[in-house]
């Protein structure tokens, strides 16, 4: 998301001695030359956050909204070159201190706020789990001193997965982007300035313009390079983005770019419109990107940025321009601050649901506290005398003091939490080591536990819930990995059978259960695991690098099991998996298929499945609801949250040497699905079981393996 940069636009970059004035010495000089407002630049700003809001609040209508930040990228791009190249050459120089003053002024005030707000939200574990402050605290840590994006590449997130529980302030990594580049272009700039007055006989502005072109087209490269082998952190990595800002650059310091031709304006206005379009409906988190798929909607952006021409009302330009999309592009800044951290908390909060009557309400207020922000906060402490009348430093060691508190109060809501953090790891160590008889899903597979689900203790606690999950990372394939990681637990004896567990994240979930039966019963277990990729013969639905990388894996998974087969084979896969429905009369019927072919390299060489039907999906995660309510008002519908038709079973029925495990009667009734089943805790979060509750399956597993092997 690009800072809010509300200052107006140039538009004679190509004549900036013009109108040169001279400025106070107290001041920046970054607006020596006066210049025109182009409306419909802020309107762009507002389609912008509005695909990125929209796209938050409900992904799977506009999977590609993610593609606002990139327009923000360029916007920033636009401006600030085109203000710092005016001062550049109408005083020779850029006053950094002063620059980098106003940088602050205009966004650490907002940005700071809703910091604060979210450090104090982490401190109440009614609101947020405990099992998540130390990551929240991390993060808040790392977006007030605006390093968030490579916390985020160096803790491999994967922004376009929605899988797992994100912080409050993730949304952070392009603020934290944007002000690196805050600091960087200038210091481009003024070095190519200084190059073009030493070596090139004063052509400052062709060298500066030749400088940011070479650096952005390397930083394309790199972009396009680097998300092809490890898309996750080539998200958020700032040279890998700097292109996008260089691309606006080029239209501030080339007039030619922009288009003031009626019917060329109008043309090039509504293309890149549509590019924009296109891409929030098209994209998904399948799409490799940023890289070379980036390109389209910065292209489009850039577009909409030269199509200058306003005379006709039907013209983008002018559409742009209305009211209310002024309106959105003036609190745009304040609106994304707000809108993630509201989606992650609602939740929790007692009495909020998920209702698209609760949405659109929580979208609302949104835009009701994004106002109030600009108004109460961006635009006072912009101009506020107190920091403006003084030198630059007097405003930057203001803001350094700023952080320092928002730091200081997310350090507090750490300290205040520290000890129950501390209880609920040991808590869960000794539940994992010594679990209370008739526990879990003993409580309705053991006749002699009577059948109980729930009482008033819950292990692990809903708040500690989230960090009961596999240690293994390294034993799991990211989305886009291509090549099978082999695992290998258990027994290293010669003659020990072997145990393959395969799968996607649904595998992986009982990772932990697995390697302690293949520890107890002398068995060594074997691991090929990759997220949303489960074993089957049949393409998935997503197309692009995401779907080719899963079919890459399939087949060398297959190839490692054909050379050297196991003697039992345990497989998951989570139900809800879309896959390609040509050939066949569904996407159903397409998956039944798949699974049995995949499994059939296997049974046609004597070699036994297991599998099993896929556990209950939430909407959301059930320990938001356990934290604040009773464990009963937590139940879901079981028509909701359980798939009827896991293809999993049909494709196991009547198959030889394939057996089905089916524990839905342990999740659910006739009727509801439960978060809590014989005091455990069963969910990690909306679809993930905590290993603790799989540690309660483990004597079915084992009794399942032991028949398939001894068949």
């Amino acid at each position: 998301m690009a800072a809010a940069e509300h200052d107006s636009v140039p538009q004679r970059l190509d004549d900036p001695a013009h109108a040169v004035r001279r400025e106070p010495v107290g001041r920046s000089p970054e607006h020596a030359e006066p210049s025109r407002f182009l409306p419909h630049v802020q309107g762009l700003r507002a389609i912008a956050v509005l695909l990125v809001v929209l796209y938050h609040f409900w992904p799977g209508r506009l999977p590609g909204g993610y593609v606002g930040v990139d327009v923000f990228f360029v916007i920033s791009g636009f401006l600030i070159t085109g203000h710092l190249m005016r001062e550049l050459t109408a005083t020779g120089t850029v006053r950094l201190g002063q620059f980098w003053a106003r940088r602050a002024r205009r966004l650490l005030p907002a940005s700071l706020l809703v910091l604060l707000v979210c450090a104090l939200v982490a401190a109440s574990p009614y609101l947020m789990p405990v099992s998540g402050l130390q990551r929240e605290i991390s993060e808040i840590l790392a977006s007030t001193f605006y390093v968030e994006n490579w916390y985020l590449a160096f803790t491999s997130a994967d922004y376009l997965n929605h899988a797992g529980d994100p912080s409050m302030v993730q949304h952070y990594w392009s603020l934290s982007l944007e002000e690196q580049f805050y600091v960087l272009w200038p210091l481009i700039m003024l070095f190519a300035a200084w190059a073009g007055v030493r070596w090139f006989g004063g052509r400052t502005r062709r060298v500066i313009l030749i400088t940011l072109a070479v650096v952005s087209a390397a930083s394309l490269v790199f972009c396009i390079v680097f998300t092809l082998t490890d898309p996750a952190p080539a998200y958020f990595v700032t040279f890998g983005r700097m292109w996008e800002f260089g691309l606006g650059a080029m239209l501030a310091l080339v007039p030619a770019l922009r288009i003031r031709n009626a019917v060329g304006s109008f043309l090039l206005g509504w293309a890149g419109i549509l590019a924009l379009v296109y891409t929030a409906f098209r994209f998904d988190a399948s799409t490799p990107f940023p890289g070379y798929s980036a390109l389209l909607p910065a292209l489009g952006a850039a577009a909409v940025i030269a199509a200058s021409n306003s005379e006709r009302w039907w013209y983008p330009t002018r559409l742009l321009a209305v009211p209310p999309m002024r309106f959105t592009g003036d609190i745009s800044y304040s609106l994304y601050l707000w809108h993630w951290p509201l989606i992650v908390i609602a939740p929790s909060v007692p009495f909020w649901g998920l209702t698209i009557y609760h949405r659109v309400a929580l979208l609302l207020l949104c835009f009701v506290l994004a106002w109030l922000t600009k108004r109460f906060v961006e635009d006072p402490f912009r101009g506020w005398k107190v920091l403006t009348a003084r030198p630059a430093k007097v405003s930057l060691w203001a803001s350094l003091v700023a952080m320092v508190l928002v730091a200081g109060t997310a350090g507090g809501a750490w300290a205040l939490n520290a000890p129950a953090y501390r209880e609920g790891v040991e808590q869960l160590a000794e539940l994992r080591e010594s679990p209370p008889e008739c526990f879990g899903a003993a409580s309705v597979l053991d006749p002699s536990c009577g059948g109980e689900r729930v009482s008033t203790a819950i292990l692990p606690s809903p708040g500690f819930a989230g960090v009961d999950k596999p240690a293994d990372e390294q034993c799991f394939v990211q989305l886009n990995g291509a090549e099978p990681v082999v695992c290998e637990f258990g027994s290293d004896a010669a003659d020990a059978p072997t145990v393959a567990l395969i799968g996607d994240s649904h595998a992986f979930q009982l990772l932990p259960t697995f390697q302690r039966i293949a520890q107890e019963n002398g068995w060594r277990l074997v691991t090929y695991v990759k997220g949303a990729c489960p074993w089957s013969a049949t393409p998935l639905a997503t197309s692009g690098a995401f779907g080719d990388a899963c079919t890459q894996w399939r087949e060398a998974v297959t190839a490692d099991l054909v050379a050297d087969p196991p003697d039992v084979v345990f497989t998951a896969a989570i139900a809800t998996t879309p896959y390609a429905s040509a050939g066949f009369a569904s996407s159903y019927d397409a998956a039944v298929a798949g699974y049995r072919e995949a499994w059939s390299t296997m049974t046609e060489a004597g070699v036994p499945i297991v599998t099993v039907v896929d556990n209950p999906v939430w909407e959301t995660d059930p320990n938001k609801c356990l934290r604040t309510r009773d464990v009963a008002a937590c139940d879901g519908a079981r028509a909701e949250v359980l798939v009827a038709e896991d293809p999993l079973r049909e494709a196991a029925e009547g198959q030889e040497l394939v057996t089905l495990l089916d524990f839905t009667d342990v999740f659910c009734d006739e009727d509801s699905c439960f978060p809590v089943v014989g005091n455990a805790n069963v969910y990690r979060d909306q679809d993930h079981l905590t290993v603790t509750f799989a540690d309660t399956l483990a004597p079915a597993y084992t009794a399942a393996l032991r028949e398939a092997m001894g068949r």
